[in-house]
């Protein structure tokens, strides 16, 4: 993977922000490849495509681009809500590259893969409609919650200016399909109780520990009157899947 950009593709552009997603695409061009199978390369869809930058020849799996100069914070700006939530609660949101880049030497600093099937209802933020006076008036966006996602779901592809080999990406998605064989309308649910055991940072833990977050979880699920149920299926559910050990009744381990 060459981690060097070209900023010679952007001569004419003035904005900063047209001449990130021009060259930042043409690098993903020459050097992204698909996580989900061999394929060393990824193939452009045609010009304003919405929400999707490549596909892969080989899988069909796609990906989306977002790039920057700073590092990315809590959130990221997406397009709109609704269509968001619609394409999460039927699975057909792309997979997310998220790449920064070293302005001033125009080289990849860092690069993470969030796949498509660890977003969520909780980890996308309605923005407010537009005014009246906006072009597109009463439009409402919405912003991806990176802080709200379980650290699961930023697999590094590029970490510090050196690239991850691709069977190590390979490897690392791999070991998160058991989440994509949940039904998209139930694994929101697996992947909030997931971010709450992540957050704990303890490798043993208990119901307790988990029932603690509670008033969050119902704030998620205003109408569930079951919250603690809810919970405890959704640690069996992350049981069966691999991702927990269960050494007695109660009780959880990092697995």
């Amino acid at each position: 993977m060459n981690l060097r950009l070209n900023p010679q593709l952007a001569l004419g552009y003035k904005s900063p922000t047209q001449i990130t997603r021009v060259v930042s695409e043409a690098w993903g061009i020459d050097n992204l490849y698909c996580a989900n199978c061999p394929s060393p390369t990824l193939s452009p869809t045609p010009a304003n495509t919405r929400a999707i930058d490549y596909f892969c020849p080989r899988c069909r799996s796609s990906y989306q681009l977002k790039s920057s100069r700073r590092p990315f914070g809590k959130r990221i700006n997406d397009g709109a809500y609704e269509a968001m939530i619609e394409a999460i609660l039927g699975d057909n949101t792309p997979n997310l590259f998220l790449l920064r880049y070293d302005h001033p030497l125009w080289t990849v600093r860092d690069l993470f893969l969030v796949p498509q099937f660890l977003l969520s209802r909780s980890s996308i933020e309605k923005r407010t409609a537009l005014t009246a006076k906006a072009e597109r008036a009463g439009w409402v966006g919405c912003n991806i919650l990176l802080n709200a996602l379980p650290p699961d779901a930023k697999i590094p592809v590029v970490t510090s200016g050196k690239a991850i080999p691709p069977k190590i990406v390979r490897y690392n998605l791999r070991k998160l399909q058991p989440l994509k064989k949940i039904v998209a309308k139930d694994r929101g649910w697996t992947l909030d109780v997931l971010w709450v055991v992540r957050s704990l940072g303890k490798e043993i833990f208990t119901n307790a520990d988990i029932y603690a977050y509670e008033s969050h979880f119902q704030q998620l699920y205003p109408n569930n009157r079951h919250i603690r149920d809810k919970i405890r299926q959704q640690l069996q559910v992350l049981r069966d899947s691999g991702f927990l050990k269960q050494p007695s009744r109660g009780v959880w381990e990092a697995a």
